[in-house]
């Protein structure tokens, strides 16, 4: 079982961990050292079993709000999901026929307008030549 030396509140603990885990036991004396540095900049030096325990009740007061977050978090998803399954099971809604003009009303008319002229215009021609 190897032996993980900490350090937190400016003080060195040496402690045993199971083996691949000392990554997590310094991860969480790091959490605990930041608590005890916040504690020793408020309240300043405390007794060793009292800055612990004061760091540890800290660190479970954040973990308590963020297992209620957690939670919150958890029936949400759970009513988004119930929301979303409900909205996958419902028929796909029938097509809509919509229509379009492919060519604007303005430009119909103006298409008209030339095509007129153009006639007259091959009328004319037509007239002279004749």
């Amino acid at each position: 079982m190897p032996q993980v030396e900490i350090f937190i509140g400016g003080r060195t603990f040496e402690v045993a961990c199971q083996e691949g885990e000392e990554h997590f036991l310094h991860s969480a004396a790091a959490m605990l050292d930041a608590e005890a540095a916040t504690l020793a900049e408020q309240i300043g030096r405390l007794p060793e079993a009292r800055m612990l325990l004061m760091a540890g009740l800290l660190l479970a007061d954040k973990t308590a709000g963020l297992e209620d977050k957690l939670r919150e978090a958890q029936v949400e998803a759970v009513a988004l999901r119930a929301q979303l399954d409900d909205a996958q099971a419902q028929p796909a809604p029938a097509p809509q026929r919509i229509e379009v003009p492919v060519v604007p009303v303005d430009v119909v008319d103006t298409l008209a307008e030339l095509a007129a002229r153009a006639e007259a215009l091959a009328d004319q021609v037509d007239a002279k030549l004749a």
